[in-house]
């Protein structure tokens, strides 16, 4: 309850953001507010400039130790996989293009180390915060805590947020919340935490999950517009920080507090059983991952093995280019580990909105439309031949399938299957085992591989449409652009009537068509994508089991009675409010709001 008469006249005020760590708490409120580094322009003498790069590395030797020990720390309190998200900042710091870049100012411009870092590093942060992809966007926020670190150092300067200070329960509030810092939080005291900023798939969300904290971020404008001392209730199910509460809405949270640790039951309960609608229709239900690290979250959540390995994480932030044998050992890991369940290998989708220091990419003015995925491993045979050797010796582990990123039309899938043979002859002559039958399929996510699906599948064994790029090539609109965002529309009629096409495609040439982007992790939008026809679905982990509690409580032939009413109609909207009725009627306990 609020403290004083003046907190109640204040009134109650709802902020709405990202739900990323589920979970209610009330309390009062922390505002955290970080000092701003000031990086000032400053000559450096000749005779001073080695002395100068010299500061420099034992700045990034001295934050190399830090977070080294705030790795071992998460791994002893949370385990090796939340201890492996540091990782991600160390191999930041043995970049050697972007150390380079930064001894080269230093040399050249003779600038003080401090704003020589300071400028390269921000261009990474523009880089990385610039692109489509939501989990490399989220990695700005890693580069953002290990330059704040390094800067700290230079500038000798205690900056960080000091945990020991807080001596009674709280929320914290700020514009952003470093994974460095969340790995320190202690549960005794930090109830939740809220910030301006951040997304589902940042390292700081992942460490909140780790620690059953619940949190809310994207709140904008919160840590400016609150004051430490306010009582506050934070909704970790919904995205919203409610200041003030009046005692009815106390009430009811407390009433949606019961029925979300009913529904959380619920879930816990179908976790391990199969994706089956009411009328026995299976659905293959898979999960979204970025590396080795994730493979304990396909087994946790109750997931049919990874429908999409990225790939290209291993490629991203270093020095050199993973060989071969490098890349084995992580698909050979993964496979092992999640036999007998299925693991599809998307080959390198770089270029773009990606990008390997080491390759040194030429800007291109539309990289979207540009020289990736398929075309850029095309272009590159041999770091191409290597993945794929690599890819093939791990199908002797496990049930190892591959797909092929943005292929646009025949003649790609044609060259790609001729590298693949190529490779498999060499692995023959070398005696080196591999699974003569591995399955591989293409990705469906240009609308002219979607108009010739009937072509390609003669070629592949399976489709797996990526949604977030169909979406957004087909209706020329960017969803992280702001002015065209509305524009990007899951339930167009145009999209659909793609999505349909490529699966009759694959049904009348007797193959299977999945779908591994965003919608086929969003509950809503479960019964379209079954009603279509699709196969399997892949979603990130936490929302695989929200995903099957969906499929459970379906009944086929609604989902295809949906399914053509979409194909009908001319209005996205009425389209995803048809969507909603059916889920919502399905399986309301999910939708439950306060």
């Amino acid at each position: 309850m609020p403290d004083t008469m003046s907190d109640q006249m204040k009134g109650e005020k709802v902020y709405r953001g990202i739900a990323v760590s589920s979970g209610i708490c009330r309390g009062k409120v922390l505002v955290m507010h970080r000092a701003r580094h000031f990086i000032s322009r400053r000559r450096v003498d000749d005779q001073n400039v080695d002395a100068e790069i010299k500061r420099f590395e034992q700045s990034l030797a001295q934050t190399r130790v830090q977070i080294s020990e705030v790795q071992r720390k998460v791994v002893q309190n949370m385990g090796a996989k939340e201890g492996d998200i540091f990782n991600a900042h160390l191999l930041m710091l043995e970049d050697r293009v972007l150390v380079e870049e930064v001894i080269k100012l230093i040399r050249e411009q003779r600038v003080n180390a401090e704003f020589a870092f300071h400028m390269v590093a921000e261009r990474y942060i523009e880089a990385l915060a610039g692109v489509d992809d939501e989990y490399l966007r989220e990695r700005a926020s890693d580069m953002q805590d290990l330059t704040g670190r390094v800067l700290d150092n230079l500038l000798e300067v205690l900056d960080e947020f000091d945990f020991r200070h807080i001596n009674e329960p709280c929320i914290l509030v700020g514009h952003d919340l470093s994974p460095s810092l969340t790995a320190q939080l202690n549960k005794d005291f930090v109830l939740g935490f809220a910030t301006d900023i951040g997304g589902q798939t940042s390292h700081t969300a992942i460490l909140a999950r780790s620690l059953d904290i619940p949190a809310v971020v994207g709140l904008q404008v919160i840590s400016e517009e609150l004051e430490t001392g306010d009582y506050a209730l934070l909704d970790g199910y919904n995205g919203t920080v409610t200041v003030n509460p009046t005692d009815q809405t106390l009430f009811e949270y407390g009433q949606l507090a019961k029925r979300k640790a009913s529904l959380d039951e619920k879930l816990r309960e179908i976790k391990m059983q199969p994706a089956v609608t009411l009328d026995g229709k299976v659905i293959s239900l898979s999960a979204n991952i970025e590396g080795r690290q994730d493979v304990e979250a396909v087994r946790a959540h109750g997931a049919e093995g990874v429908g999409l390995f990225r790939t290209e994480f291993l490629f991203i932030n270093r020095e050199n280019l993973p060989n071969e044998e490098e890349q084995y050992q992580v698909y050979q890991e993964v496979a092992s580990r999640l036999t007998p369940q299925p693991v599809i290998i998307r080959t390198l989708d770089l270029g773009g909105d990606k990008f390997a220091s080491t390759l040194q990419l030429a800007k291109e003015m539309n990289p979207f439309l540009g020289w990736r995925a398929i075309r850029f491993c095309l272009a590159q045979p041999e770091m191409f031949r290597a993945q794929l050797r690599a890819i093939l010796r791990a199908s002797a582990h496990g049930r190892v399938k591959m797909m092929y990123p943005m292929i646009s039309g025949l003649d790609e899938l044609r060259q790609a299957n001729a590298l693949v043979e190529k490779c498999r002859e060499e692995l023959r002559a070398e005696n080196i085992p591999f699974d003569p039958e591995m399955k591989i399929g293409a990705m469906i996510e240009i609308p002219s591989a979607a108009l010739i699906a009937h072509a390609l599948a003669r070629h592949v064994k399976f489709f797996s449409i990526g949604s977030n790029d169909l979406i957004q090539y087909t209706l020329a609109a960017d969803r992280t652009n702001e002015r065209v965002a509305h524009l990007y529309e899951p339930t167009h009629p145009a999209i659909i009537r793609l999505i349909k096409n490529t699966v009759d495609a694959a049904h009348q040439n007797n193959i299977w068509a999945g779908v591994c982007g965003e919608i086929a992790g969003d509950p809503v939008l479960t019964p379209l994508l079954i009603g279509l026809g699709v196969d399997e679905l892949s979603a990130a982990p936490p929302v695989v089991a929200p995903v099957k509690y969906m499929i459970r409580r379906l009944k086929f032939a609604e989902t295809q009675a949906l399914a053509e009413f979409a194909l009908q109609s001319d209005s996205p909207s009425e389209i995803h409010a048809r969507c909603e009725q059916l889920a919502h009627a399905s399986a309301p306990s999910l939708f439950e709001k306060n």
